[in-house]
């Protein structure tokens, strides 16, 4: 105000002056120099207005005739042609600028910043259906708009709707970028439980399923080919019973591979052992090493014989697959305070992130549960190395990141572990090839696992060829109803009548292959898993 003020009083006294100078030169009173400064003003003002006019009009062209009506015609309907828009079948329509919008969608996808403020969801391009889990709203973007710039913001739209972000699925079409299908749940996601899949649903499924989304579909991975799996969640939120019925579901559309099993939770994983190649229950550091080189190993037997067949111009070798399950990882990543266990540590850490990215050519994955999911839990050069994640509830974001990567909420619609129901057991996020999908793992009957392990087992029996020694000690076994029996038993039934305890032994180790023995209250001898599982990791 000070600054217009002082400006208004100088153009004031300029005024001023100016007049005062013309009247002290033609002698005028103050009346009459005013009204003569004004007039020479207007004059002079009309003037340059003429002069304007008449220079415009020397310089003017000749204007065009006039279009015949014909020729408008023809100028709208080439305009009409080029005027076109996408219709809902992917054909070309033209466009119909003044086609009413759909109130809601226009309004919540406007405000959510997914459309511009001067686009609308046409009406004719969206239908609304109401299904027994939520509503679908099913529509195209207004042109230059992509379901992605939707997906982006799902979180702000389902604001707009009144809902979390867990209460909203966005799918995309396959046959145009425009067209957005957009389910908003009616309540909360898996507040009711959907019964466990069938086998011949998990046997039909395009891959492997690990649990239901929150319409009640199948959903999971693509394959365990080339790809590993990381597990994480808080305790007591359903990881084990999750993993369970990933086995399970292995066992039915997996085919033909190898299991090996780490428990150490003790009991977790204890309804595999049967069809395990391998099971070991313990929380020892070195078991797991064991594991891991072993593993190693033969993976590097595997590249050997790639590399060879390679060397001679031969197909590639195929390979049963292997796949390593180890429960409650992170126990197996922790150093003790001396040199030694931290020597150890380090070991550990560069064999299994050696396991994890390099053996995934040669047909071994591997699968990692934790439920400590903290930045020391397990090492992130070892984290780094998985495909597949899956986090269950967790604390917080920045724990959420530990399992799904430092940048997961940069992602395409992530979903923020820390906001799940933590009293939804089972329930997880699901983020694979940078989408994420909400899911809540089976959660089969303890019987229908074991008709699935014993099918598997009687499988693997009926393999080997009936007249080796391996194959008459099961039936042995399985004809006296036992799970364990001793040398001195078994030996005599095939054959071996050695009077020497350790002679006899020997022979019947070497008779039956080799397979692991297992000393108890009756003595040394064999159990009928451990010759099992022996049969079932022969070439």
């Amino acid at each position: 105000m000070y600054a217009q003020t002082a400006g208004a009083i100088g153009t004031l006294a300029i005024v001023f002056g100016v007049l005062g100078a013309i009247k002290d030169k033609l002698g005028l009173s103050w009346p009459v120099t005013v009204l003569v400064t004004a007039g020479a003003l207007v004059a002079l003002g009309y003037g340059a207005w003429r002069a304007k006019t008449a220079v415009r009009r020397l310089w003017a062209r000749e204007p065009k005739p006039l279009k015949s009506q014909a020729d408008t015609q023809a100028q709208q309907a080439a305009q009409a042609a080029q005027a076109v828009t996408l219709q809902a079948d992917g054909t070309l329509a033209p466009a119909d600028t003044g086609a009413p919008p759909h109130p809601e969608l226009t309004a919540a996808l406007s405000t959510a910043g997914a459309i511009g403020r001067d686009q609308i969801i046409k009406r004719d391009e969206a239908t609304v259906t109401d299904m027994p889990t939520g509503t679908l709203y099913d529509f195209l973007v207004p042109a230059g708009r992509t379901y992605e710039d939707v997906e982006k913001r799902l979180g702000t739209v389902a604001g707009m709707f009144h809902v979390t972000r867990l209460h909203m699925t966005l799918e995309r079409s396959r046959d145009n970028e425009r067209r957005v299908k957009l389910l908003k749940l009616h309540e909360p996601p898996f507040s009711r439980p959907f019964p466990a899949p069938t086998r011949q649903e998990i046997e039909t499924f395009a891959g492997i399923p690990l649990g239901h989304d929150v319409t009640g579909q199948l959903v999971g991975v693509p394959t365990f080919d080339k790809a590993s799996l990381l597990v994480a969640g808080m305790t007591q939120m359903g990881k084990t019973t999750l993993i369970n019925g990933l086995i399970t579901c292995l066992l039915i559309a997996y085919g033909d591979f190898d299991l090996y099993l780490l428990d150490g939770k003790f009991c977790g994983l204890t309804r595999f052992e049967p069809i395990a190649t391998r099971y070991e229950s313990s929380d020892d550091p070195a078991v797991f090493w064991s594991m891991v080189r072993e593993l190693n190993n033969l993976s590097d037997s595997r590249y050997e014989q790639i590399k060879e067949a390679v060397r001679k111009r031969q197909p590639v070798p195929s390979f049963k697959p292997v796949i390593f399950i180890v429960d409650e990882a992170a126990d197996f990543f922790a150093s003790g305070g001396s040199n030694e266990e931290k020597d150890q540590a380090k070991q550990i850490v560069n064999d299994t992130r050696s396991l994890v990215s390099k053996s995934l050519e040669s047909g071994i994955s591997t699968v990692l549960m934790t439920q400590r999911p903290s930045a020391n839990a397990i090492p992130v050069e070892v984290r780094d190395q998985f495909l597949y994640r899956l986090c269950l509830y967790v604390a917080s974001a920045g724990t959420a990141k530990v399992a799904l990567g430092d940048t997961y909420f940069d992602t395409i619609a992530p979903i923020n572990p820390a906001l799940l129901d933590p009293d939804i057991k089972g329930q997880g996020v699901l983020f694979t090839k940078g989408r994420s999908t909400l899911i809540r793992g089976f959660n089969f009957d303890d019987k229908f696992i074991w008709d699935v392990v014993d099918e598997k087992v009687e499988g693997h029996v009926e393999e080997i060829p009936q007249d080796t020694p391996l194959r008459q000690a099961i039936e042995l076994m399985r004809s006296k109803g036992v799970e364990f029996m001793t040398t001195p038993d078994m030996a005599p039934a095939l054959g071996i009548l050695e009077d020497d305890p350790a002679k006899r032994g020997k022979k019947l180790n070497e008779l039956l292959g080799g397979p692991p023995t297992h000393k108890n209250a009756q003595g040394r001898g064999y159990r009928l898993d451990d010759l099992i599982a022996f049969a079932m990791s022969g070439p």
